[in-house]
Parts: structure tokens; C-alpha cells; sequence
């Protein structure tokens, strides 16, 4: 395999090919060749695995990860890149590429297919802008996945991975903490990507509850969560004032939930979401949605 860790390398596999980076993809390579083993092992790439990759760029990842997995399918949204892999991974027997919109995709299908008899561990080196929608896809559909270990804003994995009641944290966190346990991993330096970007990233690993917290309705329970984290600066009295319309309506729902209207979003717990929710559910009409 050619050194993809060699960016004179890669700018001459990219400039053979025609490819340019495309900022609209928030496109970085990762290049630093002791970061994708540590992902490959960390993330659960072993014999008896099967791996989903979502966005192998030119295939630094996905090589280590086919060195170790049983099998691993590689999604990839840009369809210049798949003349690339097929050149940059030609020796691996263990793996298919699926051009396709990991967001439209149906992945349980896929695992069905691709993976029988085997665990199945996702990695994923996503672009910024597309962070939470992934992961709140990859946990929300409940995928029958062991665990998902991404590469992230390192920003966004502290938020992601905050303890709930911290200030780091926020609806996001809420979020993934109801369907995981969230860890950070390791830091990056943004010299390790082709380009560079502007700011730093982390490895974080998300591991699926066995036992999610019980919520007398998900949607409602989701939509409340974007409702008070909507503006972090008010009291959970005023945020959900705003969502339910009515200043005594939602003092009713914090008494019932026996919590202090001083409080911010950022200070409860996840006992204390459940409980304005169910408090909520048996007082308004539920309409809200689950935050992105």
C-alpha cells in the first residue's frame, strides 16, 4: 500500500485523479500515521467484527480497519473519491464501498446483509458540520452496533461527553447520554489533516445502553430538551414558558417535578428531564420534536 500518511503522496494520488478538496463537505484527511490504528483497536476492530466506516476519504482508516476487522463496508458520500479507494485499497478482500448518503441510508438493512454472525462496531471520521445529525441518527434507529467511535470537533466532544448538571452541557448531551455512555479518548492536533483545519479534534468512543432511561414518550421527552436548552442563558421557568405557552402552566409543571424554577437547563439531571416530562405529558398536549 502506497504511505497516505505522506502528503506529497496523497496530493499526487488527489491530482491524478482530478479531486479537489470541497469545503461544502467539510473535507479533512486524516494523514498522522499513529491516529488510525489507535482508532482501528479502540474502536473495536477485531477478528469476529464487522465495521462500518462513514467517510474513508482516500482510505487511511479504512486500511487499518481492514487489517483487523473480518469485514468492513465504507460509506461514502462523494463519488470522486471511489476511483481513489479502489486504487488506494486494491489489496483488501474484506471490504465494499457503498456510495451513498449515510443519512438516507438504511443501515440496519446493511448490517443485516453485510455482517451476519458477526458484532458490528461503527468508526467514523465526520466532517463538523454533520457531527450530531450522524450520531443522533446512528443511536436514534437503535442499531444493533456494539459501539461508535468517531473523530469529532474537539468542542463538540467536550459537549457530547460532559456530565450532565455541568455546564459543558446541553441538549445534545442530554441526548446521547439517554442512549449511551460517552467517552473522550484522545486529542488530535489539527496538523494531522490534509488540510488543516482550523481548530482541533478528539476521538471519542459512544457505547448503546442495554437500558435507557424510561420516558412516558421519546418525541416528547426529545422535544422538551430542545425547548429549554433553546436559549441557555434562561431559567428553566422561562424556557419552558416558552414551550408550553403559559407562565403557570409551566410553574405547575416544575412543582410537580419538584424542581426550583431558578434553575438552568444545564444544572438538571437526567432523573429531572424525565420528570418534566411526565409531568408534562399529564398537563399539555404534547407537539414537539426531537432536537438535532
Amino acid at each position: 500500500m502506497q504511505n497516505l500518511s505522506d502528503p506529497v503522496v496523497i496530493k499526487s494520488i488527489l491530482s491524478k485523479h482530478g479531486f479537489t478538496f470541497s469545503k461544502k463537505l467539510g473535507q479533512n484527511f486524516l494523514i498522522n500515521p499513529s491516529v488510525c490504528p489507535k482508532i482501528a483497536e479502540m474502536g473495536g476492530a477485531g477478528q469476529g467484527a464487522g465495521v462500518i466506516e462513514i467517510g474513508p476519504g482516500i482510505g487511511v482508516l479504512t486500511h487499518e480497519l481492514c487489517l483487523r476487522a473480518d469485514k468492513v463496508v465504507a460509506i461514502e458520500l462523494d463519488s470522486r473519491l471511489l476511483p481513489i479507494l479502489d486504487e488506494t485499497l486494491s489489496e483488501h478482500k474484506n471490504l465494499r464501498i457503498i456510495n451513498a448518503d449515510v443519512m438516507k441510508l438504511d443501515l440496519k438493512k446493511v448490517i443485516a446483509e453485510e455482517f451476519p454472525g458477526l458484532k458490528v462496531v461503527v468508526c467514523a471520521n465526520l466532517p463538523y458540520y454533520i457531527t450530531s445529525p450522524v450520531i443522533m441518527k446512528l443511536l436514534g434507529d437503535r442499531l444493533p452496533i456494539e459501539s461508535v467511535t468517531t473523530m469529532v470537533q474537539r468542542e463538540a466532544a467536550d459537549r457530547l461527553c460532559a456530565p450532565l448538571g455541568t455546564r459543558e452541557s446541553g441538549a445534545v448531551t442530554v441526548a446521547v447520554s439517554y442512549y449511551c455512555e460517552a467517552v473522550k479518548l484522545f486529542d488530535v492536533k489539527r496538523g494531522s489533516f490534509l488540510p488543516s483545519p482550523e481548530v482541533d479534534s478528539s476521538v471519542i468512543r459512544l457505547t448503546p445502553r442495554k437500558n435507557p432511561p424510561t420516558v412516558p414518550d421519546e418525541k416528547l421527552f426529545f422535544g422538551i430538551i430542545k425547548a429549554l436548552f433553546s436559549q441557555r442563558r434562561k431559567t428553566v421557568l422561562n424556557s419552558l414558558s416558552g414551550a408550553v405557552g403559559d407562565r403557570d402552566t409551566a410553574l405547575k409543571i416544575l412543582e410537580i417535578s419538584g424542581i426550583s424554577p431558578t434553575l438552568r437547563p444545564e444544572q438538571l439531571l437526567m432523573d429531572q428531564f424525565i420528570a418534566i416530562c411526565s409531568a408534562y405529558s399529564d398537563t399539555v398536549n404534547p407537539d414537539l420534536s426531537r432536537p438535532q
